[in-house]
């Protein structure tokens, strides 16, 4: 019989070491520059955008990378300009809005203390008995006065005593912003970012074939056309994504600042600006949307409170049953858990940017696997982009 021979020799297990090694220094290092990774897969989504429409000027004989350049430069401009003539209006808007949203806290906390017994009191408040007197105190012991030591929180209204739905709301919003808001807290950092992203999106809408051979050029020849037909399909769902939200962002910023002053909610086109922005973050960024204007609603009455939530609920209704699948016949059918899935996983990870790049990401990752696997693999047929695999 003969003598069992080890599974593993030396320069095996150093090779393992080594590889093991090697993995997490990469993943080290990917950890340490995803700024600019998740930079550069937004200048890819802008560049894929502006490409379409360098096609556009490239057919009336306009160099294309001239075209690019004129493209992004038109886009800023127009920002600008917008930015400029209702620049007075958003500064007071904004203002007003920082000043009044305490007070509007304070207006739901005080509707909630009264409806302790319902089920938002249940929820919000734990269902406490409200309090009417303090609590029974030792012989000789101090009461504690709103606001002395050991006592921290926002003063409520009037100077009365801290409101703990604000403080609590404060804090929570502070952290919030400290955890997802961490990469504004450098201006340069922030113009880098933004011409990073500018002069991607050129490079690639001027010579978009370029990286296309390149990234084939990774492939194994005999797997080259296919790895060709998923590159395109991947292309065109992202363009397809990114167009569909610019125009949904507009119609829905539109629509809510229109609602909005309609219901006669103070501070409208700033209120309409924020849904609009956050329209980008599916399914999480209209419920961020609606919470300050619901708070502002309830510095009128809990009536209009309510009329705004309902035309929220109505505008978001009417979104993804009208003005989406009007804008994407062929959409991207991205299953709803595996998208909150991903959004939250991308968000713990990498914070609000995460957030940001979430669905694109994960509608590439979806044409692959489509692709790839479910075609190839399991030799079932899907549709990519509304058709039988492959972009147009």
């Amino acid at each position: 019989m003969e003598a069992r021979q080890s599974g593993w020799r030396s320069r095996d297990i150093l090779r393992a070491a080594a590889l093991v090694l090697g993995l997490y220094y990469a993943l080290r290092l990917l950890w340490v520059v995803q700024p600019i990774l998740i930079a550069t897969f937004f200048g890819v989504l802008f560049g894929l955008a502006v490409a379409r429409g360098a096609d556009r000027l490239e057919r009336w004989r306009i160099p294309r990378g001239l075209a690019s350049l004129l493209i992004v430069l038109a886009f800023y401009g127009l920002l600008a300009g917008i930015a400029a003539m209702a620049a007075p209006t958003l500064q007071k808007q904004f203002g007003e809005l920082r000043q009044r949203l305490p007070e509007a806290t304070d207006q739901v906390e005080s509707w909630l203390e009264k409806h302790r017994g319902g089920m938002a009191g249940q929820l919000l408040l734990g269902g406490e008995a409200a309090v009417e007197a303090p609590a029974a105190q030792p012989p000789g012991a101090r009461v504690p006065q709103p606001g002395g030591p050991g006592q921290e929180g926002v003063p409520g209204p009037e100077g009365g005593p801290p409101s703990p739905l604000r403080s609590t709301l404060t804090g929570q919003l502070g952290d919030v912003g400290r955890y997802m808001f961490r990469f504004v807290s450098s201006t340069v950092a922030v113009l880098t970012g933004l011409l990073l992203i500018t002069f991607i999106a050129i490079f690639i809408a001027a010579n978009p074939k370029l990286y296309h051979a390149g990234l084939l050029h990774l492939v194994p020849r005999p797997n080259r056309p296919r790895a060709g037909e998923v590159l395109s399909a991947i292309a065109t769902t992202l363009r397809r994504w990114l167009l569909t939200q610019g125009i949904a962002m507009v119609v829905i910023g539109v629509v809510t600042t229109v609602t909005l002053m309609l219901l006669g909610v103070e501070a409208a086109v700033s209120l309409g600006i924020i849904a609009g922005l956050l329209e980008f973050i599916p399914n999480i960024g209209p419920l961020l949307a609606a919470l300050p204007a619901v708070a502002m609603g309830f510095l009128d009455s809990p009536q209009k409170a309510l009329a705004v939530v309902i035309a929220y609920t109505a505008i978001q209704f009417l979104e993804n049953h009208l003005l989406i699948p009007m804008l994407m016949k062929r959409g991207l059918d991205l299953p709803p858990v595996l998208t909150l899935v991903g959004q939250a996983l991308m968000a713990v990870v990498f914070g609000f940017l995460g957030l940001l790049v979430a669905v694109p990401i994960l509608a590439a990752v979806m044409v692959a696997v489509k692709m790839l696997y479910v075609e190839d693999v399991v030799g079932d047929e899907v549709q990519v982009n509304g058709e039988g695999g492959g972009g147009d």
